[in-house]
């Protein structure tokens, strides 16, 4: 990279985004020029990235850490602060040459639209963006000449180990999984987990939503969602198998019989290293991976009855149309109502199918997936269906709890 390239990043104050920042500032002087940076509600952070790193926009999503950020950037005249959600819309529309997308959820939709309407690079952790919007997405990136770079370790992995040029020659890809907190938990322990539980990641160090998904499995599933939209696959050509070590996150079969894999430490700052050089290569502060001392590679196949997750999730993308969205958005509220003690653990997956039956009878729910704007009623309406159904369920478990 011979001039800096201009960055963004969305949802800076995250796992991902301070993964990316720390790169950032370990890379080689002049490489990169931090343009802007968006935060949810820290606005500390937020803040003290934003002087680290000499950008000159900041947007935070909730107004009520505006007044706390503005005191934080009070002697920094040079930075341009933007409060609210279309503040932060308005960041990622500053021009850049290669976008972080990092906020969780569908919320990262919008914002993450306008960094591909800038038709530069896109590196994106947020999954939700092509699993509740998948052909609309990918449209509006060929639309405008933006270029996809996956972020998520299996995406990743696969990314630098497909050869489009021979897709006709691809048997498969298969996405590595963890398995969890619970993978070798018989039903009736998983039933009882604890939030404690469900947070404690044997390998990984993520957030909590993300790594609630990961103890249910509903992460790989939406992983199944985004791969098949961004590989141009049908699920039946995505696989999934359980790997506790962490250490293969992703391979390529051919029709040859080959089997090419991407191998890496668990940590993050690989596959954002990968995107961030893209398509070049940077160094990255990532433990060696020392085969010898590893010893041993252990793979499984996903148990359906314990993680009914990615049955739901392949269900879903063959049914097309809002099935996707309707899954994301109550597997939000679901893992929300679990953090908040609400429901019991196997509840969320068991909310998620329920919400999705529910869907396909609401006269409320839009039918169609023509446009943006159906995605987000789409994602409204689930919301509300599954928030309904959870209030039902909050009360069943109290009554519960006060009966034993």
């Amino acid at each position: 990279m011979t001039a800096p390239r201009r960055i963004s990043v969305l949802g800076a104050t995250g796992s991902v985004g301070l993964a990316t920042l720390d790169l950032v500032a370990r890379a080689v002087p002049g490489a990169f020029d931090v343009v802007a940076l968006t935060a949810r509600t820290n606005a500390v952070e937020l803040a003290r990235q934003a002087i680290r790193h000499r950008a000159s926009h900041v947007a935070i999503a909730d107004p009520a850490a505006a007044p706390e950020l503005r005191e934080a950037l009070a002697g920094h005249p040079g930075i341009a602060i933007g409060v609210g959600e279309d503040a932060v819309c308005e960041a990622a529309a500053v021009p850049a040459d290669w976008t972080m997308a990092a906020i969780v959820g569908a919320a990262g939709l919008r914002p993450t639209l306008e960094a591909v309407r800038q038709g530069a690079a896109l590196a994106f952790a947020n999954k939700e963006c092509l699993v509740c919007a998948g052909p609309l997405f990918m449209q509006e990136a060929a639309r405008c000449g933006a270029t996809l770079l996956p972020v998520d370790s299996e995406h990743n992995a696969v990314f630098q180990v497909f050869n489009g040029a021979h897709r006709s020659a691809i048997r498969s890809i298969t996405l590595t999984a963890s398995g969890g907190p619970f993978r070798t938990w018989p039903l009736e322990r998983m039933a009882a987990a604890s939030r404690t539980d469900a947070l404690t990641h044997p390998t990984w160090s993520m957030g909590a939503k993300i790594t609630i998904d990961s103890a249910s499995m509903m992460n790989k599933g939406l992983e199944i969602i985004e791969a098949c939209w961004l590989f141009d696959l049908p699920p039946e050509q995505v696989e999934v198998v359980v790997h506790p070590q962490s250490i293969v996150h992703g391979l390529v079969e051919y029709a040859d019989g080959s089997l090419l894999a991407q191998l890496g430490s668990p940590d993050m700052r690989t596959p954002i290293a990968s995107a961030l050089a893209w398509p070049e290569r940077m160094e990255a502060p990532v433990e060696r991976l020392r085969l010898d001392q590893i010893a041993r590679l252990e793979f499984e196949a996903p148990d359906p009855v314990r993680f009914p997750a990615i049955r739901l999730a392949r269900d879903a993308i063959r049914a097309g149309g809002i099935a996707p969205a309707v899954l994301n958005a109550a597997n939000e509220i679901a893992v929300e109502a679990f953090l908040a003690g609400r429901i019991g653990f196997l509840d969320i997956t068991a909310s998620v199918a329920e919400v999705l039956a529910l869907a396909q009878a609401d006269a409320d729910m839009p039918r169609a997936l023509a446009a943006f704007e159906d995605v987000f009623a789409i994602d409204r309406r689930a919301r509300e269906l599954a928030r309904d159904l959870i209030g039902g369920l909050s009360v069943e478990t109290r009554s519960r709890n006060t009966m034993s």
